[in-house]
């Protein structure tokens, strides 16, 4: 079910993208206005009402906010507050409207591309499981370091014949004196320990695991990025669509990443890791600093620097995320890859906010869809309410536990669908700004956008100029 609504989700964004983007930006401002009328109905209805003159400062601090709905300031402040915002997005939407309508070419072109690239919705299923294959390889070897050092026995005894912290050997507990003084104890495993110096540092060992582990995850989803943007990009850069496009472009776009640009993903990978390993070394070091919990100059310099490199990362992220374009685009290494991406979105900073927004929005609306249908379906018919299913619905005593895993694998499978639907957005947005800057629509350097992006821009392709027929020689008797 879950695939299925994604699916159909993607084909009708195809066709009703401005629609349901218009219906949205409509909703909104129509719960916005709602929101006003109510604000000014409660400010009249409380007129002459005693104690609702009150001003908020004479007020102060209450704790129960619900005193301050009893007063006609309050709704006067949310009704303020609710007209500027109001205003703030029909402005938005009357300069901003232009931009708008490239978002929504862009979103309709991004379906047509998955239209002719179909097995590219599949390709998260392989990240999936170079994913698991990672967090496996991770997992067994924390396992195995964290069991690396000797075991510790203790003696376990309900009376007080025998101080619970005694260490013992099991092997021999049975014939030994502890036992004989004591017989209801017994020898049982404590913890994992050691004084060697392969003990005292299993802990960076296991912080460089993590690491290892973020960078190997890291690599995979970089993977898993430049090989749909190249597939993408082979579309949108093909003269004659759909016959230029490449035979398989997923996997012609696979080989070329693991050919040609390990390096760079290795490199970009590694920046974020790192980022990351800070970010748990940060987390690990407030677990260690609790005795300096009250005070307030530690606790503000370690949010102050998890702030800042929560930031940090989420920018990498994105720059990383565009320099793979670019890199599937033009080949180049990360470095001047990052740079041109960089550059180029900065230099179409209102467009790519736009962009940005809407398809981040259409999205979760997308998501919230995939999962509301199922969960809704699950809970019909899991609880045995859904009549045409109710003799083939199982006989549970507790439906909660296949209905939330339903819904989180619901959830998997929508992300794992519009991940690739926004990587192909995010690619012909990419690719679309570099061809308004290299082509100029001559006959050396035509544009390769779409017609719904040409007309919108009023770019249009020179014709070449046939030459003129020959006149007829005129024939001498």
């Amino acid at each position: 079910m879950a695939m299925f609504i994604s699916t159909l989700f993607i084909v009708l964004l195809r066709f009703l993208a401005g629609i349901m983007i218009w219906i949205i930006v409509g909703a909104i401002i129509l719960v916005i206005g709602y929101g006003i009328f109510h604000c000014f109905m409660e400010y009249k209805s409380l007129k002459g009402e005693p104690g609702a003159d009150v001003k908020i400062k004479d007020l102060g601090f209450q704790t129960d906010f619900s005193v301050y709905l009893q007063i006609r300031e309050t709704w006067l402040a949310f009704m303020i507050v609710l007209i500027i915002v109001e205003v703030i997005i029909i402005l938005l939407l009357i300069f901003l409207r232009k931009r708008i309508l490239i978002a929504i070419a862009l979103i309709k072109e991004a379906s047509r591309a998955i239209a002719h690239i179909m097995s590219a919705l599949f390709y998260p299923l392989f990240t999936f499981f170079l994913l698991a294959v990672v967090i496996a390889y991770w997992a067994s070897t924390a396992v195995y370091l964290s069991t690396a050092n000797k075991p510790v026995y203790k003696v376990l005894s309900e009376s007080e014949c025998l101080h619970s912290n005694t260490t013992c050997e099991p092997a021999n507990y049975s014939t030994s004196l502890m036992k004989a003084e004591c017989p209801d104890s017994q020898c049982a495993f404590a913890f994992y320990g050691g004084e060697t110096a392969f003990h005292k540092w299993l802990i960076g060992l296991q912080f460089y695991n993590v690491f290892l582990l973020f960078w190997c995850a890291n690599f995979v989803i970089a993977l898993g990025q430049m090989t749909l943007a190249g597939a993408f990009a082979s579309y949108y850069w093909a003269f004659d669509k759909p016959k230029d496009i490449p035979t398989f472009p997923i996997l012609a776009s696979l080989k070329r990443s693991l050919r040609y640009h390990t390096g760079t993903l290795a490199f970009g990978s590694l920046i974020l890791s790192i980022i990351q390993i800070i970010r748990v070394l940060l987390t690990y070091l407030e677990h260690r600093l609790k005795k300096f919990k009250n005070n307030k100059f530690v606790k503000f310099l370690l949010c102050c620097l998890k702030c800042c490199f929560y930031c940090l990362e989420k920018f990498v992220k994105f720059l990383n995320r565009n320099a793979y374009i670019m890199t599937a685009i033009y080949g180049k290494n990360f470095c001047t890859s990052a740079k041109n991406a960089f550059f180029l979105l900065l230099r179409n900073m209102l467009r790519v906010a736009v962009l940005d927004k809407v398809t981040d929005f259409l999205l979760f609306m997308g998501k919230l869809l995939v999962v509301g249908l199922v969960s809704v379906f699950g809970y019909f018919f899991f609880s045995g309410k859904m009549k045409p299913m109710e003799s083939t619905a199982p006989n549970l005593h507790y439906y909660w536990v296949p209905l939330v895993t339903a819904v989180i694998g619901s959830y998997l499978i929508a992300h794992g669908f519009f991940s690739v639907y926004s990587m192909c957005v995010d690619t012909l947005f990419l690719c679309f700004l570099e061809d308004l800057e290299r082509n100029d629509g001559s006959l050396d350097r035509p544009y390769l956008m779409p017609e719904s992006l040409s007309k919108l821009l009023n770019k249009k392709n020179k014709q070449a100029q046939q030459a003129p027929d020959p006149q007829p020689e005129s024939k001498t008797e």
